[in-house]
């Protein structure tokens, strides 16, 4: 695994731990840091000893506080259409990648903080989380799938009422909305992400994928469309190893061995 200057990256039990480590800027997206991001996606890829990721940021005050404003603050229409269409497909690497991607929420998550969040596959959010898409305030609009993605998540209205306003919300609120799935106290936070991740990780990954896939391709389909997607991934997983061993498991009435083939 590469040694990077803004991530920090630790690998045991086949979870791969990131962290955005730049506390001094409260983790704000650079350029470099989403290189270097997608330098990370494209080695876990191919790692088979990692079979899941936890995202979080270094601190406790923000998981990412937002974009660099520096890198913004000249940018004229042109520049401004590749920024965001950089950040976009990084993020869209994100939404399809074929192991899950767990958001631990560890402070501020605003503007590309809160967009790259909604990125991962679902989010945990310790007490003292913040999320917003402030983008408003500062007389632009988010540039990283926020507007795109808040909706889907917490319905229009909602929506709407976040990205107009540029108000924050607390952690509960984010719950009650259905922007995050569980809420810790800060000190189990990492603990709770490790718990969801390990029953993620010692199921067939060739499956895990094919739900991924699937969920993400299908959810824009109409129904008969993306019920043929289930059922062409539902034919992929019942040609594997994997399928056979978990059946003769469950019969044998043991935990199965899957290989991931």
């Amino acid at each position: 695994m590469t040694t990077f200057q803004n991530l920090l990256v630790e690998i045991e039990d086949f979870i791969a731990t990131l962290t955005i480590n730049r506390p001094e800027k409260m983790n704000a997206l650079n350029r470099q840091t989403l290189e270097e991001l997608e330098q990370f996606l494209e080695q876990v890829k191919k790692d088979e000893q990692v079979r899941g990721v936890l995202l979080t940021g270094a601190g406790n005050k923000a998981f990412v506080a937002g974009a660099d404003l520096k890198e913004i603050q000249n940018l004229d229409e042109e520049g401004a259409i590749a920024f965001a269409r950089f950040g976009q497909a990084l993020f869209s690497k994100i939404e399809n990648f074929p192991k899950p991607i767990i958001a631990l929420v560890n402070g501020y998550a605003l503007g590309g903080g809160c967009e790259l969040a909604m990125a991962c596959h679902f989010r945990l959010a310790s007490e003292n989380a913040r999320f917003g898409q402030p983008e408003i305030n500062l007389g632009i609009i988010p540039g990283y799938g926020g507007t795109q993605r808040l909706p889907r998540l917490v319905g229009k209205g909602r929506a709407l009422e976040l990205l107009l306003t540029g108000d924050m919300i607390d952690a509960q609120e984010a719950l009650r909305m259905g922007l995050v799935n569980h809420v810790t106290p800060p000190e189990r936070l990492m603990d709770e992400g490790k718990k969801i991740l390990r029953k993620i990780t010692v199921k067939g990954a060739i499956a895990v994928a094919s739900i991924l896939e699937a969920v993400h391709s299908g959810l824009e389909q109409s129904i008969e469309k993306a019920m043929e997607i289930e059922a062409l991934h539902f034919g992929r997983v019942c040609n594997t190893e994997d399928k056979t061993e978990g059946i003769q498991a469950f019969f044998e009435k043991r935990q199965p061995q899957f290989k991931g083939r």
